[in-house]
């Protein structure tokens, strides 16, 4: 009957830390860019946009 014993608070707290770190981990891939790394996938984005824009064609211009 003395098999492991666990602090279940202690087991809680290690648990909510590793979510926390994780949390910590995918805010800093998503908030810790550059100004300019930021503008660069802005405008990467745009550039995408307009040519899916351009290459679709216009209803109206039927021959």
């Amino acid at each position: 009957m003395a098999g492991d014993v666990i602090n279940l608070n202690k087991a809680r707290k290690a648990r909510d830390k590793a979510a926390h770190k994780a949390k910590a981990v995918e805010n800093r891939a998503g908030f810790g860019r550059t100004r300019g790394e930021k503008a660069a996938d802005l405008s990467i984005t745009e550039k995408l946009k307009r040519a899916l824009d351009d290459a679709k064609r216009d209803p109206d211009r039927s021959s």
